[in-house]
């Protein structure tokens, strides 16, 4: 007796919906197997982004120069940071003997072939840049006052202040020193000073150079 067709029929659809069940019990074995061995990845850690200042400029040497009120060891301030960069090092000496003293200034790192003005003031580094007082005088100008510093040519000169003007070369550097005959009273020199530009000599802005641009602490 021959089958009949409808027999055929529901014997194909079940034996095709028996093989689809067995991928789909084979597939979903394989899934479970990938899940249980998955390995969790750590996220990254998230990206530093302080900014951190070095400590030196690349191929520089002395004390760096830093931002007003950000904290260093060196008490060296810029106050213009186009001039005086960040990170741009600074070095002074001073040596007394026989009555003379001789202060030496060096720098690395600044502007390019730049003329400024430097000078040994009274007081010591702050957050502004005339907290370091006028210009230490050998004889003090006597109508000198805060509020006007000496501009009289017969105080303000390099005999009896300490002028060290620079110009730096094409990398930023430069070197000076200056003589005089007479020693610093105690306390009463306690920084340097670079300014915009280089000193004046004529009576009436004699000692003057421009705006303060960076102050270095010395207690000489």
């Amino acid at each position: 007796m021959q089958p009949r067709r409808t027999d055929l029929r529901r014997s194909t659809i079940v034996t095709g919906l028996f093989l689809v069940a067995l991928v789909a019990a084979g597939c979903g074995g394989s899934d479970d197997s990938t899940n249980d061995n998955a390995t969790v990845e750590t996220p990254p850690a998230p990206l530093d982004l302080t900014t951190t200042v070095p400590s030196f400029l690349p191929g520089l040497d002395g004390d760096v120069f830093r931002a007003p009120g950000q904290a260093s060891d060196d008490d060296a301030f810029t106050y213009d940071e186009v001039v005086v960069p960040v990170g741009s090092a600074v070095h002074v000496e001073s040596e007394n003997e026989g009555g003379r003293t001789t202060v030496t200034f060096e720098v690395s790192g600044l502007a390019p072939d730049r003329d400024l003005g430097v000078h040994v003031h009274t007081r010591p580094c702050g957050l502004n840049p005339a907290d370091s007082g006028p210009h230490y005088q050998n004889n003090v100008d006597p109508a000198a006052a805060a509020e006007s510093p000496s501009t009289d040519s017969a105080y303000a000169n390099p005999s009896n202040e300490v002028w060290l003007d620079i110009t730096t070369d094409a990398n930023g550097s430069a070197h000076s020193s200056a003589t005089v005959d007479w020693k610093f009273r105690e306390g009463e020199a306690r920084s340097v000073v670079i300014h915009a530009d280089r000193t004046k000599t004529a009576s009436g802005e004699a000692g003057m150079a421009g705006n303060r641009l960076a102050c270095i602490d010395e207690d000489f």
